[in-house]
Parts: structure tokens; sequence; C-alpha cells
């Protein structure tokens, strides 16, 4: 009959079960078969436990227990050790004592040497302890029964496998990972042909909604948030409910009078009508008592469900309202990022190039540190500009360090000559301490490491009066061909209060001083913060108040000769030819023509201008030009549709986008319009010649 019972079980007819199990129960006691008894107190538990009634279950779990221990009998007491653990963890009623319970049914498993216990048990704890976050101690229970369930485990096994390991990868950042595992467990839940394995795939829709949630894929978290809502109001059945509380009425009945029938055994026979008549009060006592209480606990019950619809419905409705504002505001970040980058990148072109032309005309000035204060300023202006409108691809490592040679006592002077405006202001001294053990040249990104010198520095500068800042530079380690610097930036200004000095790194804040007025976006030391995390290192930060203030940070530089040699000739161009070249630049804006001839023809290049994309097919189909330099965002017809109509004509010339936009952003309508490549203003005019004459001969190749 306990078969039977269980099989009853399986197929959800708790009624049939719970009927079964108490008449086995019934007879077990007859025969005092100890173990019987236990498994019959297994069953009834494990009926309460599938419709919500944990306390009852609880009791009769135990009951088994104390019975399994009088017995001999490892198996029973490996199975109700298991059940209290999965009652505890997955009704979420105390994780950690279901783990201890857990774990005394691996003793046993174990000791039966029974691989299908030992590793649905495993599977358990690795759930639980997921539960309350503990993924480390988790993942090792998860591996140890991943083979075993992959190939001889059960459907519910299989998908509780791929939901606990796609939870895993995404606590740890792993999003693709995570995604392919919860996809396969939703391919293996379409099997799902019975109730059992509701359960399983309840929690594979939960962790899947939790997954996408979190990296704000809103569609495919409400998407699984609603397979979830449909599959809880199948398993919250009322009518299951009030077959099971029926049943349980009459189990807890027949309890009290196996109980009764025992003391009144024990008494005499000349009591027996009226303990019979006081027993049959008591009895009327508790059954109305326990119909109360099944009334109150429906009654509970149904307004707990009710109550989690509706919060279900809240969240539904809160999810589309932020996946709404959410595509609103990506688009309006997007139009922002891409207008501004544009207009400010474009005059910067025309202050760099013009600096360019003016240091060329007049070789007398090449060593003016004016210009060349002008010319740094430039370049650093544009790289944060570059870097205020792309803070969020610092912060998701989109940036990549690019690999320059340079001397650092040139780089931490250009600074100084940059800054000494901000000096003589406020009447510091700025000096500089370079060991002289750091090799002369070293290789690496010196346009991030200046940007970070000019925040640091003019920081200090502005929080300093008739003081001193110093930049020091120390050769730290050494290994193999890597020369580790320690830098610092120490001042003896005003100093940063010990409950501020947190803050400072954060986005946009500005701590508030006593003296002074110091402007700024408030982003310099955070951006800092994150060019040194790209450099693989960390800034540290030692101040007091009316003492001063010392930044420092080490970072790794090449200084490999063969790497140096390497970068020397990839930015080499050979310019024998180029005087033959003739070059066709489209252009509308006044300045920018002007810096671009001028760059052209100092470099031997025959130039021709026009001012929108008709006159430029115009011109190419009546005359031979080697390459055209193409601008975007032009009047009439932009740079795209023009290079789709050269390339319709059949013309094959190279077309380089010369343009203030940012490259990713239009990398792949530039590759569709028939581009062959770009270049982004402003720019390093080597730069330029190199991709002219590589374009230039590739087409004679071809």
């Amino acid at each position: 009959m306990l078969i039977e019972s269980g099989n009853a079980l399986y197929r959800l007819q708790n009624e049939k079960s719970t009927y079964l199990a108490e008449l086995t129960l019934n007879d077990a006691f007859l025969w005092k078969d100890n173990v019987l008894i236990a498994k019959s107190y297994n069953m009834i538990g494990l009926n309460f436990e599938d419709h919500y009634d944990y306390k009852k279950a609880i009791q009769f779990y135990n009951k088994a227990l104390s019975f399994a221990n009088k017995t001999q009998n490892d198996t029973i007491k490996d199975w109700i050790y298991n059940n209290l653990g999965n009652l505890l963890t997955s009704k979420k009623v105390n994780f950690k004592k279901g783990i201890f319970y857990y774990k005394q049914g691996l003793i046993y498993s174990n000791k039966l040497k029974d691989s299908t216990e030992i590793t649905y048990t495993e599977l358990n704890i690795a759930n639980a302890f997921f539960n309350i976050k503990d993924y480390i101690s988790g993942i090792t229970y998860l591996n140890n029964s991943r083979h075993f369930v992959k190939t001889k485990g059960e459907l519910e096994a299989k998908i509780t496998l791929y939901s606990l390991y796609g939870l895993y990868h995404s606590a740890i950042n792993q999003n693709e990972k995570a995604e392919e595992l919860f996809n396969t467990g939703v391919e293996l839940a379409k099997k799902n042909r019975i109730g059992i394995v509701d359960e399983a795939v309840s929690d594979l829709y939960k962790n899947a909604y939790l997954h996408y949630k979190k990296i704000k894929q809103f569609e495919k978290a409400l998407y699984y948030l609603g397979l979830q809502q449909k599959l809880q109001e199948k398993i919250y059945s009322d009518e299951q409910i009030r077959k099971v509380k029926a049943a349980g009425v009459k189990i807890e009945i027949e309890e009290y009078k196996r109980q009764l029938n025992k003391i009144s055994g024990e008494k005499h026979k000349q009591t027996k009508d009226l303990k019979e008549s006081k027993l049959i009060v008591l009895l009327f006592v508790i059954i109305f008592f326990i119909l109360v209480l099944l009334l109150f606990s429906l009654y509970k019950n149904n307004k707990f469900r009710d109550s989690t619809n509706e919060e279900l419905k809240l969240a539904n409705e809160e999810l589309k309202i932020a996946k709404e504002r959410a595509e609103v505001a990506s688009q309006l970040k997007t139009q922002f990022v891409s207008t501004i980058s544009h207009e400010l990148r474009t005059p910067l072109y025309g202050v760099v190039g013009i600096t360019n032309i003016i240091l060329d005309e007049h070789k007398e000035l090449v060593d003016s540190p004016h210009l060349n204060s002008l010319k740094f300023s430039a370049r650093y202006l544009l790289s944060l500009v570059n870097d205020l409108l792309q803070i969020n691809k610092i912060e998701e490592n989109k940036i990549v360090l690019e690999n320059m040679i340079f001397n650092i006592t040139d780089e931490i002077k250009t600074i100084i000559d940059s800054l000494e405006f901000i000096a003589v202001k406020n009447k510091n001294k700025l000096s500089i301490q370079i060991d002289k053990a750091i090799p002369e040249f070293i290789i690496g990104d010196k346009l991030r490491l200046s940007q970070v010198f000019m925040n640091l520095v003019s920081n200090a500068l502005k929080f300093t009066k008739e003081g001193e800042v110093i930049i020091k530079a120390d050769l730290d380690k050494i290994e193999e061909t890597r020369y580790f610097i320690k830098f610092q930036v120490k001042d003896n200004g005003v100093g940063i209060a010990k409950e501020d000095q947190e803050k400072i790194f954060e986005k946009f804040v500005q701590i508030e001083r006593k003296e002074g007025d110091y402007q700024g976006t408030g982003l310099g030391l955070s951006i800092v913060q994150k060019l040194i995390e790209l450099f693989g290192s960390e800034i540290h930060l030692e101040s007091e108040e009316g003492k001063g203030t010392t930044f420092t940070f080490t970072i790794a530089f090449e200084t490999d000769e063969s790497k140096r040699d390497e970068i020397i000739n990839n930015i080499e161009v050979d310019l024998s030819n180029l005087y033959l070249y003739k070059i066709l630049v489209v252009e509308d804006n006044k300045i920018n023509q002007v810096v671009t001839k001028k760059i052209l023809e100092n470099n031997k290049l025959k130039c021709t201008i026009v001012d929108d994309g008709y006159a430029a097919i115009s011109l190419l189909e009546t005359e031979k030009f080697d390459i055209v330099l193409m601008d975007i965002n032009m009047p009439i017809i932009n740079g795209f549709e023009t290079s789709k109509l050269i390339r319709n004509k059949g013309i094959t010339i190279p077309i380089v986008a010369l343009t203030a936009f940012d490259k990713q952003e239009i990398t792949e309508e530039a590759i569709a319009a028939g581009m062959n490549d770009i270049i982004i203003k402003p720019f390093e005019s080597s730069k330029l010649l190199q991709i002219i004459s590589k374009l230039i001969a590739k087409k004679n190749d071809d």
C-alpha cells in the first residue's frame, strides 16, 4: 500500500496518497514495525509539504525520524533527512538548518554508496547555498552532481541543474553563458508532461527572470515572470489544497484516537463507559478546533495568493514602464553624444590644424612654450571631451590603451608649462623630481597618462595658495622588459577631511571648502581613478586638513627595444612618391578646408577642394584622382549618400571618411556606403599620410 501511496503522490492524487499511507500506518503500529511506521509518517509528511502546510509536515517528518532512529535502516534515515532539508530550503523556512539536514542525509547516502542519493543530495545542497548567495560553497556540490545528473538524472534534476548553473554564471557576470544554460533548461521544461516537476520549472523561470532583470533586458524578464506567474497559479490550485486539508483532518483525528485508545487501555474496566464518553466529547472539541483552524488557514492562503498576484501585476507594470523609459533615455543619450561629439571635434580640428600650420610656416616658433602649450592643451581638451562623452565606455572597459614611445620628463614638463598660469595665479612653486634610473624612452599611452597628471596637478594648484606642488617619478621595480614607475603628486594646500576622502572619486562630487571658490565639473578625479584602473593599477590618497594632500599610483611601462622599433616603423610613411598623387577633398567647412589643404600641400600632394557631394561626383566623372577625403556631415547631400552614388557609377577610387563623428558610431554605415577607411578629426598628419599611402598602394596592386 505504501508503494501505491507513493505513486498516487507522484500523480498529485494527494487524497488517495494520504489515505493509503494512513492505512499502512495503522497496520505498522499493530505489527510494531518501526521501519514501516517511519516510512508511513514520512509519506504523510510529503503530502503535507506538497500543499504548503509546512508546520505539520515537519511534525510528521520528526515523528518518522524518531522511529527510524530505533532501527538500523540507513536508507529511511537518508530519505527523512533529505525531506527535512527540502522543506526548510525549497520553502525558504530556514536555509542553514536545511543545509545541516542535507549534510546528515549525505552521511547515510555515502554509507549506502548510493550514487543516486549522493548526487541528488549534493544538488539540493548547492541549491540551498545559492539561495543564501553563498556561491563559493555551493558550486563545489553542484560540480559534484553534474556528471550523474546529465547522464542518469531524471527530468526534474536536469532542469534544476541548468537552472542553478545559469544562476551561478549570472552571479559572476558571465551573462552569455548564463543565458545559454537557462535556454537549455527551458528546452528541457518543454518535456514536462506531469505536475511533479512544476516546482523545478517555476524555479528555472524565476532565476531566468532575475537574470534578465539584473542585466536590464526587461522584455525577456517580463516574459519569464509571466511564465512563473502562470505556473504558480497552477501549483496553488484551490481544489488540491482543499482535498489535502480534508485528508489531513482525518489523519490527525486518527492520531488522537491512537493516543486516547492507549490511555483508555491502561485504565480499569469499570471506568470504560465514562472514558469513552469523555473521549467522544474531546474528539468533537478537537474536530471543531481543527475545522476552525482549517477555515482560518484557507482564508490566509487565499489572501496570500491574492496579495502575491497583485504584487506580480504591479511588478509587470513597473517593468514595462522602466523598459519604455530606458529606451527613450538611451535614444536621447545617443543623439546627444553624437551631436556634441561632432560639434566639439570640428572646432578642435581647426585649433590643432592651424597651430601646426603656424609651427610649419614659422620655424623660429618651434620651441615656443606658448604654442606647444596651446597644441598640447587642444589635444588634451579633445581627449577630455572624448572621455566625458564616453565615460560609460570607460566604466565598461571599452577604451583600449594605445602604445606610443615617449619621454616621461618631456611629458611632465609640457604639463607644467600648460598649468603655469594657475601656479602663478595662486603664487605656488611647481617642481618635478624624476628618478634618473628611469629609461629615456618608454612605451605606453602617454595621452591617458597626461590626462591623469593634468587633473591631479591642476587640482593641487587650485587648492594650494603660496605653497608648493611636487610631481615625483621613481623607479619602483623591474620585471623583464617592464619598468614599474611610482608617481606622486604632492601639495601642502588645504587638504581633505577624513570623512570626505572616500567621496572624492565619485562622479559629480565636489567637496565643499571653507575658503575660496573652486569650480569644476566634479568628474576629474573619477576619470583619474578609472584611467589608472585601465593601466592595471590603483590610486592611493593621503591627506590631512591644513597640511596638504598626496596622490600615489604605480604604472608599468614597456622598454623592449624590438617593440619600440616596431611602433616606430608602423608610424613611418614613405613620402618618396606622394608628390605624384592627386587628392580630392570634399569639405564644406572653410577652416577645415584650409587646415586639410595645408597638411596635404606641405607633404607635396596635389589637392582639389569642393564644397558638396554633387560637385565631387561631377568632378570625378571628368577628372582623375588617386583618392577622395570625404566629410560626412555636409548640406545638400551627406558623405554616405555621396559615396553610394560614386560606387553606383562604377568608380572604384579609394574613399576615406574624414569626419568629427565617433568612429564606432559610423563604421557600419561607412562600410555599407562603400568607404575604404575612417579617420577622426583632429588627427596626426602622419596618420592621414599613412592611410593615403596604404590605400593607393593597395589599389595599384589590385
